[in-house]
C-alpha cells in the first residue's frame, strides 16, 4: 500500500506530536545552555575591566589601599 507521505507515516515517522515536542525540549535546552554560556563569558569579561579600573585608579592615587581592598573584594563576591 503506498501512502500519500513519502517518508513513512507522517512528518515525525510515526512519532507525532510527541517527537515534535522532544525536537522542541532539545531545541529550547540548547538555547538556554548557549545563553548561560556566554553570560558567564559577558559576565567575567566585565569583572575583569572592573578590576583593571580598580587597579589603575589605586596607580593614580585616586583611593587609597583599604579602598582598594574592599572594592577588589567585592567584585570577586
Amino acid at each position: 500500500m503506498m501512502h500519500w507521505w513519502p517518508y513513512g507515516y507522517g512528518m515525525m515517522g510515526g512519532w507525532g506530536w510527541l517527537g515534535m515536542l522532544i525536537q522542541l525540549a532539545i531545541l529550547v535546552l540548547l538555547v538556554y545552555l548557549l545563553a548561560r554560556a556566554f553570560s558567564r563569558l559577558a559576565s567575567s569579561e566585565g569583572r575583569d575591566r572592573a578590576l583593571e579600573i580598580l587597579r589603575e585608579r589605586y596607580a593614580r592615587g585616586e583611593i587609597d589601599k583599604e579602598t582598594f581592598e574592599r572594592m577588589k573584594h567585592e567584585l570577586n563576591g
